[in-house]
């Protein structure tokens, strides 16, 4: 059954956005049950929001949508006899923009915003299954982290919630304020400031100020959390007024270039211990007091996610047993390190996205293979004009850590190769421009026993690599 949301009615919607609503005036004050923006998703009570795309416009579906029992519909248009109420916008896109900050405000939930270049749906992942132990939770669905996507979260928040977790994902100047007034959180968590949309925001540290715009929106005596051992956050050590809340890896604070330490991490952990596959163990120090932390998910970065999921458990009044049992928990989801058990290999899938970051972590994971080690490669997309010199780093990195083949596709895969044989020329290395003439390559070569990581941004479409394997008879 449908739940209604509260606060949500029609004439609140309208005033919201600043719209004006047409239509039966004892329809004003019900109730919508929900809102979208995809006409094949509306149910009984819904607000249909049309979106104006390059190749279908939203308007064209609104009788549909009164027909499977919509509520009402914003519009840019006027209608001509329409089966139900709508409300009259400029537009659609900023209305519901509009409509996502009401709604959050009016429900006073507690929520969480996550940012940061590389890493944030697995720490979305992790403080969620943390603040699981004790709250109900909403967290992002997969990465609707985007001023699309972002409100659609929002939307999906219902009375039975005590707490959100909202990933907000950028890659322009602007973009962020636009989020966080939306998100309005009350415990931001940055996780890095890394090398991604460089060809947007030019360099670190113009990441570094379109990440923050994320402060100017909290909620008045909220709680920035901050990886400490990054060398652009740990210069952030007071946020509008309040110390920020650091995490790390050991106890020893960063230092500036000129020697003064920086970020003192209240939050660290110790005793890191890579288990392979099978996850990671730490020993993570609070204010609170200490405890072992089983991570079930391989790689180091997974040690930040879980010490930024202690900080944000901390801070909203978790036990140190629930936190650690959180945290144990936690799982990856699809296409970001998922370990598949294939025809006898073990494939890595881990093509959802691709960065210089989160491409030398995964190289790092591989390394703990049993039998032959194998990175497929494709292209990083938006990297800016040193896209070839992070290529060749990877490269380097798939050398040092030992790999035992790569295989590498894309336009610029070919530093791959080169970075890969300067450091390991023993490393069997075959290059292809395309995706398609590696796959097939690929197919001949792998035999039981292998462990393969198949890793590309998302443009090189690499699931069907991951089909392919899966598909191998």
């Amino acid at each position: 059954m449908n739940t209604a949301m509260p606060h949500m009615t029609l004439e609140n919607i309208a005033k919201a956005c600043n719209g004006t609503y047409i239509g039966a005036e004892e329809k004003k004050t019900s109730l919508i049950t929900g809102a979208v923006t995809d006409s094949r998703q509306v149910e009984e009570g819904y607000l249909f929001i049309p979106i104006k795309g390059e190749r279908v416009d939203g308007h064209d579906f609104i009788p549909q949508v009164f027909e499977k029992g919509a509520s009402a519909v914003l519009s840019e248009k006027q209608l001509d006899d329409p089966a139900g109420p709508y409300i009259l916008v400029e537009s659609s896109t900023t209305a519901m923009k509009q409509i996502a900050a009401f709604y959050r405000k009016a429900l006073g939930i507690k929520v969480v915003g996550i940012t940061g270049s590389v890493g944030k749906t697995s720490t979305k992942e992790m403080i969620a299954s943390v603040l699981e132990q004790k709250y109900s939770v909403l967290k992002t669905a997969g990465n609707f982290n985007n001023e699309i996507g972002l409100p659609l979260t929002v939307f999906r928040i219902r009375e039975e919630h005590e707490v959100a977790v909202l990933e907000m994902g950028i890659s322009d100047f602007g973009e962020m304020s636009r989020l966080a007034e939306i998100a309005n959180p009350d415990i931001c968590v940055i996780t890095n400031i890394g090398v991604c949309h460089l060809e947007n925001l030019g360099t670190r540290d113009g990441i570094l100020k379109a990440k923050t715009e994320c402060f100017d929106y909290m909620r008045e005596q909220g709680t920035v959390i901050l990886n400490g051992d990054d060398d652009k956050l740990s210069t952030k050590a007071q946020v509008n007024g309040k110390e920020a809340l650091f995490y790390g890896m050991g106890q020893e604070a960063k230092a500036d270039e000129a020697g003064n330490f920086m970020a003192e991490k209240k939050i660290y952990a110790t005793d890191v211990e890579n288990l392979g596959f099978e996850g990671m163990a730490a020993h993570i120090h609070t204010p609170e007091g200490d405890f072992e932390a089983h991570i079930s998910i391989p790689g180091e970065h997974n040690v930040y996610n879980a010490l930024a999921a202690t900080a944000v458990g901390l801070t909203l009044g978790l036990t140190l047993e629930e936190i650690k049992a959180g945290i144990a928990q936690a799982k990856t989801i699809a296409g970001r390190t998922n370990f598949l058990k294939v025809n006898g290999m073990t494939v890595i899938d881990d093509c959802y996205n691709a960065n210089p970051v989160s491409m030398k972590s995964a190289i790092s994971l591989l390394a703990h293979a049993k039998g032959r080690s194998i990175a497929v490669l494709g292209d990083m997309g938006e990297l800016g004009e040193n896209e070839k010199a992070m290529h060749h780093e990877v490269g380097v990195a798939v050398g040092q850590e030992r790999i035992h083949t790569l295989f590498a596709a894309g336009e610029l895969a070919e530093e791959y190769a080169l970075g890969t044989k300067e450091i390991n020329p023993d490393c069997e290395v075959y290059y292809f421009k395309t995706r398609d003439e590696m796959a097939e390559a690929l197919s001949q070569y792998v035999k039981p026993e292998d462990t393969v990581l198949v890793k590309a941004s998302h443009f090189m479409e690499f699931p069907k690599v991951v089909e392919l394997l899966s598909d191998l008879k």
